[in-house]
């Protein structure tokens, strides 16, 4: 869903440039959603294989990390695990929003309104276990890192950034915040374009980079008071926040009363919009199930597995995948190393 606090939050513009030799703990569920909504036909519809089976998240992780690759960037890609008990509800408002995006869909078919079809298929978005097995393989087959979460992948990311294994959280949301990530990178693509939510049109954007502990000292709040702050005005496990509590009175509230959580939460009338405790959302984000047991060990690019799985498998242009792959070959830094490195 993604933190409604962005706009009090300071970042800093940097080129991809910035990014070369460094390791990214990427929210991969995160990303792959972003595919799903982008990579669409004219109509709306998922790129599909001859078999029916939607290939639009392998497309943009394929090409988008190969390309990311030729600067010398790695990539540790955090998968779910389990659903944290007050998420399902969640889960429900979107299944819900899914099916109701889905009728508009069909109405605007109706209509042949093309750019209505788009908007509203992008919004039908959804991971099958096929598709998370179908971007494993690929992710192997790139030679990069994979772990498993036990619980939410953004906060494994968010551990393994902290602990030094890698330099950024990979993601568009804050969240990771929430759970002690050090630094995050956003914006991070290639065609310098994004596609603006619910909406056949893409802005400009440049890669962002927003650090924790500037963010911190900035607002003049503690780690425990961003979480306080981040409940406030909403977070996946109490959506929408309270009524009438935006990011900048969330920070007033915090900033007013301290440490005096109860008092915050009586005078923001959590009573009012939520039938649970402020105190189970609290506990549930500050103990996220994380894991120390993954083992880092990035392996050599295999070209003919990535040929089996694209091109023979599913359906992918031979000429495109053996295109990306020399461009990987020839960026500046494998040239350095030699063909045998990589593949």
């Amino acid at each position: 869903m993604g933190l409604a606090i962005t706009e009090i939050l300071t970042s800093k513009e940097i080129r991809i440039e910035d990014l070369k030799n460094k390791t990214l703990a990427v929210d991969t569920y995160n990303l792959l959603y972003q595919f799903l909504s982008s990579i669409r036909q004219a109509d709306g519809s998922l790129l599909q294989d001859s078999k029916g089976r939607v290939t639009s998240h392998l497309s943009g992780l394929f090409h988008r990390i190969t390309k990311l690759m030729a600067y010398n960037i790695k990539f540790i890609f955090c998968f779910d695990g389990e659903v944290p008990e007050l998420k399902h509800k969640e889960r429900e408002r979107r299944k819900e929003i899914k099916i109701d995006a889905q009728k508009k869909y069909e109405e605007a078919a109706k209509k042949e309104d093309l750019e209505e079809m788009k908007k509203f298929a992008a919004r039908t978005s959804r991971l099958t276990p096929e598709m998370i097995e179908d971007a494993k393989e690929l992710i192997k087959a790139l030679g990069q890192c994979i772990v498993q979460a036990p619980s939410e992948g953004e906060a494994q990311a968010s551990f393994i950034v902290e602990k030094g294994d890698a330099d950024y959280v990979l993601s568009q949301d804050a969240d990771c915040f929430i759970f002690k990530a050090s630094k995050l990178v956003k914006n991070l693509t290639i065609s310098g374009k994004r596609k603006r939510p619910g909406a056949y049109a893409y802005d400009d954007i440049s890669p962002e980079i927003i650090e924790l502990r500037e963010v911190l000292a900035e607002l003049g709040i503690s780690q425990e008071q961003l979480i306080i702050l981040s409940i406030l005005v909403g977070t996946d496990y109490n959506v929408g926040g309270i009524k009438g509590i935006g990011p900048k009175k969330a920070l007033t509230l915090v900033k007013k009363h301290g440490n005096d959580y109860d008092t915050i939460f009586k005078e923001a009338k959590w009573d009012e919009s939520f039938d649970y405790s402020w105190k189970e959302v609290f506990d549930t984000i500050k103990n996220m199930k994380v894991t120390s047991h993954y083992h880092l060990k990035w392996e050599p690019v295999n070209k003919e597995k990535l040929i089996q799985l694209l091109v023979e498998e599913h359906d992918f242009s031979n000429e495109r995948v053996e295109n990306a792959l020399a461009k990987l070959e020839e960026s500046a830094d494998r040239k350095q190393k030699g063909l045998g490195d990589f593949f």
